[in-house]
């Protein structure tokens, strides 16, 4: 089986650098414009089931991606809900450094280490998550496609886990908006990495996709 798995598209918080979370923040319109690019670069892709988280900045990313004749087959699981903030939710860095900087330090330098105050730890985004790939890849045959559309946390660790990384290397790779990661193998337990933060359809080459705030 072969297994999409993108980031939604830009956020106006996204832009600002401001830590999001699990508050329902709807796309820019770069945002929609990178969702829409990538729908152009599905168009003639067969996809077979599609499953995306249920805030609106997903869902509507996903919607984007398949096209409007193959957005009745989306489905929507919280297990591929973006990590829980708690308390910095909102929050530009410089003021999360301002309130809570020995946190932050840790998030940079040590993030599988790191609690959110009133929120998540990459351990526990990791066991929701993995859950929700492994219940949305249930009975695909050998040569379906199954599109995923979460986050940049939620993508991180997924790969992080096939890669066979500790969640202490998260930093060592990009999840850029509406990046697409191609994933194949036999089941949830046997995957490859085909293609990391491929960003083509709205990025050149040389061109710079990063995140500001995470």
């Amino acid at each position: 089986m072969k297994i999409l798995l993108a980031r939604h598209g830009e956020t106006p918080w996204n832009a600002e650098g401001r830590y999001q979370g699990q508050v329902d923040i709807p796309l820019s319109d770069v945002g929609l414009a990178q969702a829409a690019a990538l729908g152009q670069r599905l168009q003639g892709v067969r996809i077979d089931r599609a499953v995306a988280s249920p805030l609106a900045r997903a869902t509507r990313t996903a919607q984007l991606a398949l096209g409007e004749a193959r957005v009745p087959m989306l489905g929507f699981d919280a297990g591929l809900l973006e990590i829980a903030h708690g308390e910095w939710e909102g929050l530009l860095a410089s003021e999360i450094a301002q309130r809570d900087p020995l946190r932050l330090q840790a998030w940079r330098d040590a993030p599988e280490s790191v609690l959110m105050p009133g929120g998540e730890s990459l351990q526990m985004v990791l066991e929701r998550a993995w859950s929700a790939l492994a219940r949305a890849c249930a009975g695909l045959g050998a040569d379906d496609t199954l599109l995923v559309v979460a986050h940049d946390a939620v993508n991180r660790v997924l790969l992080a886990r096939i890669l066979g990384l500790p969640l202490a290397r998260l930093w060592t790779f990009r999840q850029a908006p509406t990046t697409l990661n191609l994933l194949e193998g036999d089941d949830v337990d046997a995957l490859e990495v085909v293609r990391l933060n491929d960003c083509a359809h709205h990025t050149p080459f040389f061109g710079e996709a990063k995140h500001r705030a995470l």
